[in-house]
């Protein structure tokens, strides 16, 4: 990954530091097993629960919210010029906070970087749609997010209050 984009449009909760953002970004795509030798970026918008509806309506043709939406654009590489985004990410900042206050193994931090890292597990080709690929993706998250928990602290880089 060479650059991040991102957008934070809610004012519910502070936003991201961008430098740590940035290294938990490449760290996650990286373990994730996306291309390191090719020039791309991501954008990733950080929305609340109305921006999502909308989002998940307009490009999934699904009504309410989700979590996160990923536009994956590796399938074909060569229609990518260098620093285009190859992968976009919609990332409900309000699903975070619910399932990271229900979730005894949870907390919205830890929920953000988990959607962060779903999105960039399905751009890799991932898939939990069935049963099988769903077990596989669940694996692959638990795997990736237990690397980061040691490198990072998900807590100062998206704090709830």
């Amino acid at each position: 990954m060479n650059r991040l984009h991102s957008s934070w449009e809610t004012r519910r909760l502070p936003r991201p530091k961008k430098s740590e953002l940035v290294k938990l970004a490449r760290r996650a795509a990286e373990l994730a097993g996306l291309p390191e030798d090719f020039d791309w970026d991501l954008d990733v918008r950080f929305v609340g629960d109305r921006a999502m509806t909308e989002a998940n309506r307009r490009f999934v043709g699904h009504e309410g919210t989700t979590d996160v939406i990923t536009f994956s654009y590796f399938d074909d590489p060569g229609s990518l010029f260098p620093g285009e985004p190859a992968v976009e990410l919609i990332i409900c900042v309000d699903a975070a906070l619910r399932e990271g206050a229900v979730r005894a193994d949870s907390s919205y931090a830890r929920e953000m970087v988990l959607y962060l890292v779903h999105g960039l597990l399905h751009s890799a080709g991932e898939d939990d749609l069935t049963p099988g690929p769903r077990r596989r993706m669940r694996r692959r998250e638990r795997e990736v997010l237990g690397v980061l928990e040691l490198e990072f602290d998900f807590g100062a880089l998206f704090p709830s209050a």
